[in-house]
């Protein structure tokens, strides 16, 4: 039998009681910490027992999430779970003085970190009435994102800050960098094989499928190909690249890299412009072969319109031009024109969803894809099955989905008024879409952060399967292969963490702990 916690502060049996949520929360009250927990097993929950704690000591706390939809889900959980406190949620939609107002009447404030970013820059308010600052997705936390900002002008005020993550990345220094950029002085994990999580983990199977590309499509590719080739040479005559066996997307945008700085120093010759202009054709039929061979015919089509729209302008578009009047372009486009070949991954994912939703009624699915033009075409597709209801879940820029729009999709979605859901990354991070059934990845991403996310969607509440769609010989097997690494990494460098942290032993409670809060 289910026992729950009990504070003053947390609304009585609604808080299930796990020693190691517990154990971490009383971690992160006493120093500020990196908290790492695979999606699903309450990273919330450890958050809501340290929040608890800042309010009864007479502190507010605050929550940042990268996303609207994200911010609204928290703002609705910590205002169902804290008693006799004031949740305010807080986003660059509203007025500068709104925003001032809920921040200084709120208890709580759940916010997107660009608005309190702004906000502090502008000298709008200061945050020192807080206590604790609460970095959800805390992998955000480097560069110039708004994350960094914030903790910068935090840092002065003295109080607790918090980051969560089920995927911190596999590169130590990476790690580091958050702790120091978010203030963050240890780090606390654990995984699905601790023996105090394990009772609370569910099974996901992952299932690899690998699809044989038609006729029309390896025909297209193999024309791209050659355009490509052709460009990566006349880089190399232009002692702009280094001869390579293996020319990947990454060298060429090292390679721009370095052309940009050339011309940033002060270099002006026909050469560095003549490779500027090539690296710029490579790097367009590179995009162009990537969606050949993961995407399909459909989204191909749409960017070399895209392609043939900009080689028109008047101003600029050269390398447009020079691409699309060459005669491996022009077959590449007859061919397009004349098939009605689509990527097997279509028909594949239509069989998986019908089978799914038909024989296991009221199960759900999520769909994942990078790019929209492939979410467009498989909502359409899946559309057209019996017993499916789809929804599209993508994000706002170039006409998408509004806030209130993401937030009422997944609504419907957990309400079953949708029992599929097409999402482009926007619903990778964080968001609570409980008890879905199936996860279907339509291409690899060579991330092990995006790939956890994109795992973590299932499983949390029951168990769950995954089917991963993989091309034979295309970029997804080397997206796959680069992913898998990388997790690899990131698992053994978390596993040696986690033991030097275990080999210095668990201080003792200097103050109450959260068992103690029953009054």
């Amino acid at each position: 039998m289910a026992t729950f916690v009990k504070h003053p502060r947390i609304v009585p049996d609604t808080v299930e009681e796990r020693e190691y949520q517990m154990r971490m929360a009383e971690g992160c009250i006493r120093d500020s910490t990196l908290l790492i927990l695979p999606t699903g097993l309450g990273k919330t929950i450890v958050a809501l027992y340290v929040i608890a704690d800042t309010l009864e000591k007479g502190k507010k706390a605050l929550i940042l999430a990268p996303t609207k939809p994200l911010v609204d889900q928290h703002h609705s959980t910590f205002s169902s779970l804290l008693t006799d406190t004031e949740v305010g949620a807080v986003n660059g939609n509203m007025p500068p003085k709104k925003r001032k107002e809920m921040l200084e009447r709120s208890d709580v404030v759940v916010a997107t970190p660009q608005a309190v970013a702004n906000d502090l820059e502008n000298g709008l308010y200061d945050l020192s009435g807080f206590g604790l600052v609460v970095y959800d997705e805390a992998h955000r936390g480097t560069g110039d994102y708004a994350y960094v900002s914030v903790a910068e002008r935090y840092k002065d005020i003295g109080g607790l800050s918090m980051g969560m993550t089920a995927s911190p990345g596999s590169e130590r220094e990476r790690m580091d960098g958050i702790c120091v950029n978010l203030s963050l002085r240890k780090i606390d994990m654990r995984s699905e094989d601790d023996p105090d999580v394990s009772p609370y983990t569910y099974n996901v199977t992952i299932n690899k499928i690998e699809l044989d590309m038609p006729e029309d499509l390896m025909s297209v590719v193999s024309l791209l190909n050659k355009m490509l080739d052709d460009r990566i040479n006349e880089l190399i005559d232009l002692r702009a690249m280094a001869p390579s066996e293996n020319v990947t997307t990454k060298k060429l945008l090292l390679t721009g890299r370095t052309l940009q700085m050339r011309h940033k120093t002060g270099e002006r010759s026909a050469t560095l412009f003549r490779s500027m202009s090539v690296q710029s054709m490579a790097m367009k039929v590179s995009h162009a072969i990537g969606l050949a061979e993961t995407q399909g015919t459909t989204a191909l089509r749409a960017y070399l319109d895209k392609l043939t729209e900009e080689s028109l302008m008047e101003k600029g578009g050269k390398g447009a031009k020079e691409i699309v009047s060459g005669k491996e372009y022009k077959e590449v486009r007859r061919i397009l024109d004349s098939t009605r070949t689509e990527h097997p991954k279509i028909s594949r994912v239509m069989s998986l969803v019908s089978k799914e939703v038909n024989y296991r009624p009221g199960s759900k699915v999520i769909v994942f894809s990078h790019y929209r033009n492939t979410c467009d075409l498989l909502t359409e597709k899946l559309a057209t099955i019996e017993g499916v209801s789809v929804g599209k879940l993508i994000g706002q820029s170039s006409g998408g989905l509004r806030q209130k729009e993401q937030t009422e999709l997944l609504r419907k979605f957990r309400d079953g008024v949708y029992n599929v859901i097409v999402a482009t990354s926007v619903g990778e991070e964080g968001l609570d879409v409980t008890s879905t059934d199936l996860v279907i990845f339509y291409e690899n991403v060579p991330s092990e952060i995006r790939t956890i996310q994109r795992r973590g969607r299932t499983g949390r509440k029951n168990d769950g399967v995954i089917y991963v769609l993989t091309a034979k010989g295309t970029r997804d097997e080397a997206f796959e292969a680069v992913s898998r690494k990388k997790e690899e990494t990131m698992t053994k460098r978390l596993r040696k963490m986690r033991e030097s942290v275990r080999s210095d032993p668990v201080p003792k409670r200097t103050q109450r702990g959260i068992e103690e809060f029953d009054r």
